[in-house]
């Protein structure tokens, strides 16, 4: 490979230069795509296993009439009445919609508390953790033999969301060279996707049998199997373990990842050793200077703004209720299941180009392409389902309709595919500061699945208030939100971590805050 060429070259104390996409260098330390690097990204990537397991399934299950008898029989009898009343509503329930969204309160929770455990013990130990709770949530639902019993294996299955989630994006960002980041960290919505197509495929299948539910929901074990399994086996990151004072074990981790290359490791080693004691100096107070110093005022925007429009792009609510969505626009329960994989493999599809292409054009475009094919999608959704089904959709809509409303959807997954998707995990776990990277992870994370309770908790009721006009309402947020990215966020492509500050100094909006708080800083410490 050209990359393991150039890598083998030595380099300066500092090693060679490359352009940062606003203007300005940035140090290039070298090293190519080891077996190390693959092979540690990889057991952490499959962290997204759990998540897309439980998203996929979710969805699936709550279509399953055997499940819906034992615990939620109400929804069974509204589908019997359906061709008298309002197709919308079928699934109006809180207690069928609290099912999916329970697990991101304690997500949420666990996202907050993992901050604080992933400085102390490390990335390692809390994605162990995380495969811990899950493996224990996988196994109550799987047995739940009453409501309580299925909340409370939710909950688990939700700690184990929430930790997972919040270290394995730190320590790929951490492990990868610059130049592979971005396609590395991909690695987590390609295994979240790998979940979620997986367990709409056995859905497919367990919904034949009565107790294929509880099939599907023990299967959540599996995926925790492999994140705890994989991450016996791997080392922490160089950053995190500067950050707990192990030097030299740092300096064996980078060089095993960098392909043995002393030099340029030493001058990595050196930028990161220099950004772990500048954080470590002002460890206290992380969440008070992101929220109040003006330096720190980019970081607080995309900590919110990125879990936020990544919500509000509607395919978290399909990816879960997709099946039911099918269902309601009249497709019959093996075709609503089955038009389910096939949005899986759509999505996962799109990842793949995603993957070979965002190391080279960068986040920006993909971001823009993405954006605009959901909006198109969304609108001709909008639209067939208002003309075919009306408000009251009580005449059933006709079969080329239906697979009209399924290839949108499809289509607008993969626009979701080439960009929210994935660089929602890329771009969070690149742009913080060291001394807040944790914390801002965490933030993310911990908006995201408050997000997800509220989306999944109010999903069901707004399909049934606002109708097609759902689709709409979502189709409007993307179009705002892909003008705030266009204009505000700075590119990253091949920025060492390290270097990321300089980013945000020539950006031409951000700049004003930064500068002018390091010049404050500048002035106050003379």
């Amino acid at each position: 490979m050209e990359e393991k060429g150039e890598a083998s070259q030595p380099t300066e104390e500092m090693a060679e230069l490359v352009a940062v996409p606003n203007g300005g260098p940035a140090p290039d330390y070298g090293g190519g795509l080891t077996f190390s690097v693959v092979m540690s990204c990889l057991v952490a990537a499959s962290g997204g296993l759990i998540f897309g397991y439980d998203i996929g399934i979710s969805g699936g299950v709550s279509e399953m009439e055997p499940f819906l008898k034992r615990f939620f029989p109400h929804v069974l009898k509204r589908m019997a009445e359906a061709k008298k009343g309002d197709s919308y509503c079928i699934y109006d329930s809180q207690a069928l919609a609290a099912f999916t969204s329970s697990l991101y309160v304690a997500g949420l929770v666990a996202s907050l508390v993992a901050s604080r455990v992933t400085r102390a013990l490390g990335r390692q130990a809390v994605m162990l953790m995380g495969g811990a709770f899950f493996f224990a949530g996988a196994a109550l639902t799987g047995a739940a033999v009453n409501i309580s019993m299925l909340i409370i294996g939710r909950m688990l299955l939700g700690l184990g969301v929430g930790f997972t989630n919040q270290a394995t994006p730190l320590f790929l960002a951490e492990m990868a060279p610059p130049r592979w980041r971005g396609a590395l960290t991909c690695g987590i919505q390609f295994f979240l996707t790998l979940g979620i197509l997986i367990a709409n495929i056995i859905n497919y299948f367990t919904a034949r049998v009565s107790w294929g539910w509880r099939v599907s929901l023990g299967l959540a074990g599996t995926p925790a199997v492999v994140i705890l399994a994989g991450a016996l086996f791997l080392t922490d990151t160089p950053s995190s373990l500067m950050m707990r004072g192990q030097a030299d074990r740092a300096r064996s981790v980078l060089l095993r990842a960098r392909g043995g290359l002393s030099e340029g490791v030493d001058a990595e080693l050196k930028e990161i050793s220099c950004t772990v004691k500048a954080a470590l100096e002002s460890e206290e107070g992380a969440f008070r200077r992101m929220t109040t110093r003006r330096g720190y005022r980019p970081y607080l925007v995309f900590a919110v703004a990125l879990p936020v429009f990544t919500q509000l792009t509607g395919v978290i609510v399909l990816s879960f209720f997709s099946p039911l969505v099918f269902r309601t626009v009249g497709f019959g329960s093996d075709a609503a299941l089955m038009g389910a994989i096939i949005l899986g493999a759509v999505n996962m599809a799109s990842l793949l180009v995603t993957t070979l292409v965002i190391d080279r054009y960068g986040r920006k475009v993909l971001f823009m392409i993405g954006g605009a094919q959901m909006v198109i999608c969304q609108v001709a959704i909008a639209w067939i389902m208002g003309t075919q089904l009306g408000k009251s959709s009580e005449s059933a809509m006709a079969r080329p309709y239906a697979v009209a409303v399924l290839v949108f959807t499809c289509l607008h997954s993969a626009g979701f595919g080439v960009s929210w998707g994935p660089l929602f995990w890329v771009v969070p776990s690149e742009i913080f500061p060291v001394d807040i990277r944790s914390l801002g992870q965490a933030v993310n994370m911990a908006i995201c699945l408050g997000l997800d309770f509220v989306q999944t908790q109010s999903f069901l009721a707004m399909l049934c208030r606002f109708r097609y006009a759902t689709f709409a309402y979502y189709a409007a947020w993307v179009a705002v939100m892909t003008a705030f990215v266009a204009l505000l966020l700075p590119e990253t492509k091949g920025v060492p971590l390290e270097s990321m500050p300089m980013v945000w100094t020539q950006h031409w909006f951000w700049k004003r805050f930064v500068v002018q708080d390091e010049g404050k800083r500048a002035d106050a410490e003379t």
